[in-house]
């Protein structure tokens, strides 16, 4: 004896759902059951066996296997499949084995046995069935009564009827490359399944097959498969019509909207249009049958020509899901539809046309929206990043360029949450204080700051977890910034500047004309420097370079020092620091800008001069004011006989101050003086490439002066080393206006009034480097002879 076990497994709850619509076998497996695993079907023929569900057998048997829009996994079968069995075309029954496995190669796999049951008894006259990967067709065999409707299709297929076997069904397919009969086995061969039930014959035929031909109905590209089947015994021929056209396009998309268009009437599948009549039209999502359409703000419409159905993206029934293409977010909307057309016309009664189709739109980018919900008053950004639909989570975040993990990112400081948004969308809020180092700042306009805010999400998309990258910046501009104010005063002999320190070198910098005010500057320049815990203060002597002499006067001097704040980047000016204060000094030399020059010179002789009687070179330069031990003058360096030299990059301005004697003549030589001798030299110093700074000395310092700078020296007997002289190449022009657009021609005689002026420009052509240009003394002469009298001059000693 021999003994055998056989082991049942028992479903687990919720594994299999299953259902009968429309004389389709529907079972839906649960994809949370199967996570991880892996899963095989069988047919289980009750006399053969388990036979595995292959692409090849499925479209030749009647079988589809596929997903839903959610993932799960979907098999339908037609009752006319294959290894169904069928019991008086009213009872049908399926068995499936579904195997499950922890690997690849199905070892080791649990075999759940499933049985399914369909009652199907309202059988049309014909009834075509439009599926993913097969057409399918089945016909009434009743002997219809006597009628004398024959078409010319019908009659041209009774001469091939001559040639039919007897006692065997063959198949003639009409296509564009001809007429084609074959057997029924060899039919199969080609993909084809061909079958008789009690009442009914059957033809089910892949799509895009050799026999098949397409064209467009109502816009809608038809593919269709012309046959007749042939039955021939002594007595009987049987000629069945097993034509057969389905949909193959007919969907449109917009923004927001797909649309599934269908032909209300195929030409193919009609006799005789003018007696057709539309009975009943459903449609469907998955295996049930929508009541009232316009409920779910579905639409169905059909007219003579069309039946349409318009679903919103985004319509309950179907499934919107997340994606990235090419780098870029989006959603792909995917529903599972059918449709239910019943019909009459005078050649077949009534035939029941079912489509069933699965539609996914493309991929729709959505780029996502960044939403700057920032609380200046709080100092902290609040930033919203959406819409997303369920299906992404929010994995990593740079700040600044600095990624972070979530858990990172939370003990960094930044909060970071989900947040609902409408139609049933979501969001992640980020949140990051102002004061975060990785918050970007920049000092802006007067009392502003800048906070940046660069942020790089990274999603997990989808149940493939793609990762999506997308950057944001968001900014914010505050007044958070206080502008400091300084303070000034002044002693006998010194300007001060007290600068508030906060903020200094950071947001702003200290500039003394185009000068950054820094320790060189100040060391140079002859200031004194002292900070305390608040305050920079600057000390600035009287006669320090930089000192701005508003007035200068006999009784006093009105001077003025200042300091610009600036931005450290842009070098803005913000505001002027000034401190303005009068002296009493009692002797100084004053070098201004414009080649004024102002001296005290003080009385210093035994005995006493009188200081009225004073002169410089030119002795018609006569002290403005004076009084028993003080002149003072004023005159510009081209006037009363000021020498000019240039030492290495100074111009230096020479005149002589000295006194006129009184003699007291006696019968012949010598003269007798009671004065003593009075001579005192002014020099002005000024840099011969800067016109900006000034500063006045009232003695000998020890360093080469500053530009602009003057000195009270004794007479000295040294000769002025003279300049070597060589020729150069200068050109002088005159302008005809003050334009100095027209030119007069050169050696042509200029006729001028008296006091008209005369606009002379001199240009240096020297291409020599350590060449450079100053003019000293011009001349008019009536003749081409520079050394002709009489002469006119326009400049003197520069």
């Amino acid at each position: 004896t021999t003994g055998s076990c056989a082991h049942i497994h028992v479903l687990p709850p919720g594994f299999v759902v299953s259902s009968c619509r429309s004389r389709i076998f529907w079972m839906k497996l649960n994809k949370l059951l199967l996570q991880g695993k892996f899963f095989q079907l069988e047919i289980n023929d009750p006399s053969a066996g388990p036979i595995l569900l292959d692409e090849k057998l499925a479209s030749r048997c009647g079988y589809v296997l596929s997903e839903d829009v959610w993932g799960n996994p979907v098999f339908r079968a037609s009752v006319l499949g294959c290894h169904v069995a069928n019991e008086a075309d009213e009872l049908f029954s399926l068995t499936v084995n579904i195997k499950v496995s922890s690997f690849a190669s199905m070892r080791a796999a649990v075999t759940y046995t499933y049985p399914m049951y369909c009652s199907y008894s309202s059988w049309a006259s014909r009834e075509i069935v439009c599926e993913d990967n097969y057409m399918e067709v089945s016909v009434k065999t009743d002997v219809p009564a006597v009628s004398n409707d024959y078409t010319v299709a019908w009659m041209s297929a009774l001469p091939e009827t001559q040639n039919v076997a007897y006692q065997q069904w063959q198949l003639m397919f009409v296509s564009p490359s001809g007429r084609k009969r074959i057997t029924v086995s060899d039919a199969a061969k080609l993909g084809y399944s061909f079958n008789n039930t009690l009442s009914r014959v059957y033809l089910r035929a892949p799509y895009h097959s050799n026999e098949s031909d397409s064209s467009v109905v109502s816009g809608v590209t038809m593919n269709m498969v012309t046959s007749t089947s042939m039955y021939r015994q002594r007595w009987l021929l049987l000629l069945i019509d097993t034509t057969v056209s389905c949909p193959v396009d007919g969907i449109s998309f917009t923004d927001t909207t797909l649309t599934w268009t269908v032909p209300s009437v195929i030409p193919t599948l009609v006799v005789q249009e003018s007696t057709f009549l539309s009975k009943d039209i459903f449609m469907g999502i998955d295996d049930r049958v929508i009541v009232n359409p316009e409920q779910n703000n579905y639409l169905l419409e059909h007219n003579e020509t069309h039946i349409r159905i318009t679903i919103p993206i985004g319509a309950e029934g179907g499934k919107l899901k997340s994606s990235v293409s090419g780098g870029v977010y989006g959603v792909i909307y995917s529903i599972d539809l059918f449709l239910e057309h019943t019909w009459t016309d005078a050649g077949w009664q009534t035939t029941k046309y079912t489509v069933i189709k699965s539609i996914t739109t493309p991929f729709m980018p959505q780029i996502p929206m960044v939403i700057n919900n920032t609380l200046p008053e709080e100092r902290l950004f609040n930033v919203a990043f959406g819409h997303f639909l369920p299906d992404v989570s929010l994995v990593a975040i740079a700040i600044g360029n600095v990624p972070f993990t979530l858990r990172e990112a939370q003990r960094q400081g930044f909060k970071i949450y989900e947040t609902p948004f409408s139609n049933r969308t979501k969001g992640f809020i980020l949140e990051v204080p102002f004061d975060d180092p990785y918050v970007l700042k920049e000092y802006v306009n007067r009392n502003e700051t800048k906070y940046t805010l660069l942020v790089n999400y990274t999603i997990s998309v989808g149940t493939e977890m793609m990762l999506y990258y997308h950057s944001a910046e968001v900014e914010c501009v505050i007044a958070d910034v206080e502008l400091p104010e300084a303070v000034g005063f002044c002693d006998e002999e010194n300007l001060y500047l007290a600068i508030p320190t906060s903020g200094l070198h950071r947001y702003w910098n200290l500039y003394l004309g185009n000068k950054l005010l820094n320790r060189h500057v100040v060391l140079t320049s002859g200031y004194l420097a002292a900070t305390n815990s608040t305050h920079l203060i600057l000390q600035i002597p009287l006669f320090a370079v930089g000192v701005i002499y508003e007035e200068v006067s006999f009784q006093k001097i009105k001077a003025r020092f200042d300091v610009a704040l600036r931005k450290v980047r842009t070098t803005e000016t913000l505001q002027m620091f000034s401190v303005s204060c009068s002296f009493n000094s009692s002797a100084f030399i004053i070098c201004h800008p414009d080649g004024t020059v102002t001296v005290s010179a003080q009385m210093k002789t035994v005995p006493a001069i009188d200081m009225s009687k004073t002169r410089l070179r030119d002795s018609s330069c006569k002290p403005m004011e004076y009084n028993e031990g003080h002149a003072f003058f004023k005159f510009h360096v081209t006037t009363c006989g000021t020498s000019v030299r240039f030492e290495g990059d100074h111009i230096i301005y020479e005149n002589e101050i000295s006194f006129e004697k009184e003699t007291l003549p006696e019968q012949g030589e010598p003269t007798i003086t009671r004065d003593p001798d009075y001579r005192l030299t002014v020099l002005c110093y000024y840099r011969a490439k800067e016109t900006i700074v000034l500063g006045a000395f009232t003695g000998d310092p020890s360093m080469p002066p500053p530009f602009g700078s003057g000195m009270m020296v004794p007479r000295s007997n040294t000769a002025v080393q003279r300049r070597v002289r060589r020729a150069l190449n200068v050109v002088s022009r005159v302008s005809k206006d003050e334009s100095f657009v027209e030119f007069y021609e050169p050696n042509v005689a200029i006729l001028k009034r008296a006091a008209e002026p005369v606009f002379l420009e001199v240009e240096l052509k020297d291409e020599s480097p350590d060449a450079e240009l100053y003019l000293e003394n011009c001349w008019v002469t009536g003749s081409l002879d520079f050394n002709s009298t009489p002469r006119w001059n326009i400049t003197v000693d520069g």
